[in-house]
């Protein structure tokens, strides 16, 4: 099994990596359908596990469409982001988000998540992901704490 922090800069990576999570964070909240897309590995698969099954790229995308909840404010906080052989990252996290369904109340859903990345042609693709919110994670938000 690779070993962790193999490269010269290990502390680097970590923050390249974390920046990346933010990132994709970040075009969910502005619905970036596209760029969310091309952030994908082709061979994506991930597992929401407050679901049956796994879901797969096009579920993924899918996800943040104009349908989708809109994502009006998220905290991350990493538990763990390693970087093995300059080319396979692995990122632990917990969340806190606001949610907005069309027409409904702002609600705050807390939970935890994993990703795997893969590095290729000097970007981090997602091919992974693993969590689920907290149970009872959804809570209505009134006031300025829904902005």
């Amino acid at each position: 099994m690779p070993r962790p922090h193999s490269s010269p800069n290990p502390a680097a990576e970590q923050r390249e990596l974390w920046q990346r999570v933010n990132e994709l964070w970040e075009l969910s909240a502005k619905k970036d359908v596209a760029r969310i897309r091309d952030s994908l590995h082709p061979a994506y698969m991930g597992w929401d596990m407050s679901a049956p099954l796994p879901h797969d790229r096009d579920a993924a995308v899918h996800s943040v469409t104009s349908a989708s909840p809109k994502l009006t404010a998220y905290s991350l906080v990493p538990l763990s982001v390693r970087v093995y052989e300059r080319s396979v990252g692995v990122v632990h996290y917990r969340y806190q988000a606001t949610v907005e369904p069309e027409g409904g109340n702002p609600m705050q859903v807390t939970g935890s998540w994993t990703e795997v990345y893969v590095k290729q042609e000097n970007r981090w693709l997602m091919v992974a992901v693993s969590g689920r919110p907290n149970p009872n994670g959804g809570t209505h938000v009134s006031g300025p704490a829904a902005a």
